[in-house]
């Protein structure tokens, strides 16, 4: 496998290659500091419209235009809002790599925020959580987000109703302008080897360097303030026939060399149908219609979250046997097995494998581990993380792991007592 390479462009933008022999298609990922936490406190919703005007017409193209040249080289493409960054995604033949990134360069550094563009945008976004009322698990997860997190941590990638009714053209325009900078930006582009490879890097990288000439500065760095709420319970009243349980509580970073440990301790809990909680919650029990529990990461810390769909005869005891079961795992009596880790390990290396197969997952998995760790991992690198974990390392990890703070937040017809911790 080919090395992966990272440059320094002159304007400070950090560009990612990483070849991959036997694909005809190139991916690209460009993460820019401009994310749901950067918004102004009363602006709340600039980066889900941005998401969708980055797709409305940049530097001389309309929002027409625009579509046709994405069209034309048979390009995928999209833009969407996390916590800390926008992400500006692409899929196209490596031989159209050279006609994708004008057509990238001008959405992130000449967008035209069209007037006839943004009252389109606003309704989509106003939409988005208008829809929420069909849908109580997201608006659950939200809920347990704004309650857990540090702010601006703890934003919704909606936004809110009165921040985006709030947005103005100048707001979005300056907004963009003050945000979106070489500093604290990365560019990851992965795929096929005979354009990346080689020489035909370094001419990638003159082409990208021509391209973003000129472009200059650093984001403010976020603020983080502290949460009052973690650790507590909350209930929002909701008059349907189902109750939704989210548990969350904090994890290792992904800088941590215990994350690796954790992903495996959070696929035992719920990797499959044979997973604790779908065992434990679902089928011996009968308790509730869904459960899950998942892991994620960021540079500065991680999460657990964990779910039970129910209804409201069963939600006290799924919510009771949900927290057993993650208290329990850091017990002797419910030590993770041989048979359950070495489970999680092949679920874990089967998503590597899967994750190798696909450019555009490789594009954006190595600009998300530059941000993360500094650096890009590359596929092997990752996999040999985990080649030698066995069930004592998991178990050795287990026992010296504690929860912390569990917040709970229901939401259904009642609210449900919570759980006394030992």
């Amino acid at each position: 496998m080919p090395d992966i390479r990272t440059i320094d462009l002159a304007c400070g933008l950090p560009l990612i290659l990483e070849p991959m022999p036997g694909v005809r298609s190139i991916g690209l990922t460009m993460l820019l500091p401009a994310g749901t936490a950067q918004e102004p406190e009363d602006r709340q919703g600039l980066s889900a419209m941005w998401s969708e005007l980055l797709m409305r017409g940049a530097g001389g193209l309309d929002s027409r235009g625009q579509a046709d040249a994405w069209d034309r080289i048979g390009a995928s493409r999209s833009a969407d809002a996390s916590t800390m960054h926008m992400r500006i995604s692409c899929t196209t033949l490596g031989t159209r790599l050279h006609e994708a990134l004008p057509l990238l360069a001008d959405m992130a550094l000449r967008p035209r925020f069209d007037e006839a563009s943004i009252e389109p945008a606003r309704d989509l976004a106003l939409q988005a959580i208008e829809s929420l009322k069909d849908d109580p698990h997201e608006r659950a997860a939200i809920i347990a987000k704004q309650t857990h997190a540090d702010p601006p941590l703890n934003r919704s990638g909606l936004g809110t109703v009165e921040g985006l009714r709030a947005i103005t053209r100048d707001d979005l325009v300056n907004g963009w302008g003050a945000r979106a900078r070489p500093g604290g930006s990365i560019l990851a582009i992965a795929g096929d080897a005979d354009v990346l490879g080689g020489t035909g890097g370094d001419d990638i990288a003159r082409t990208i360097d021509r391209l973003f000439s000129g472009w200059r500065g650093e984001a403010e760095p976020v603020r983080i303030g502290a949460t009052t709420t973690r650790g507590t319970y909350r209930h929002e009243p909701d008059d349907t026939a189902q109750v939704q349980i989210l548990a969350l509580h904090e994890a290792p970073s992904e800088r941590d060399p215990d994350s690796r440990l954790e992903r495996v301790a959070a696929s035992v809990l719920s990797g499959g149908m044979s997973a604790r909680l779908f065992t434990e919650v679902r089928e011996k029990r009968g308790l509730c219609y869904s459960v899950s529990a998942s892991y994620a990461t960021d540079r500065d810390f991680g999460r657990c979250s964990a779910y039970v769909g129910t209804t409201p005869e069963r939600a006290q005891e799924s919510l009771d046997v949900l927290m057993s079961e993650l208290e329990r795992i850091n017990t002797p009596a419910g030590a993770a097995t041989a048979e359950e880790v070495e489970r999680s390990l092949i679920g874990i290396r089967a998503g590597l494998v899967l994750s190798g197969e696909s450019t555009a997952a490789r594009a954006a998995a190595l600009a998300t581990d530059h941000y993360r760790l500094g650096r890009a991992r590359s596929l092997d690198e990752v996999a040999a993380q985990y080649a030698n974990i066995t069930v004592r390392h998991v178990n050795d990890y287990l026992s010296r792991r504690s929860l912390g703070k569990v917040t709970i937040v229901t939401l259904g017809p009642t609210s449900l007592r919570a759980p006394v911790r030992g």
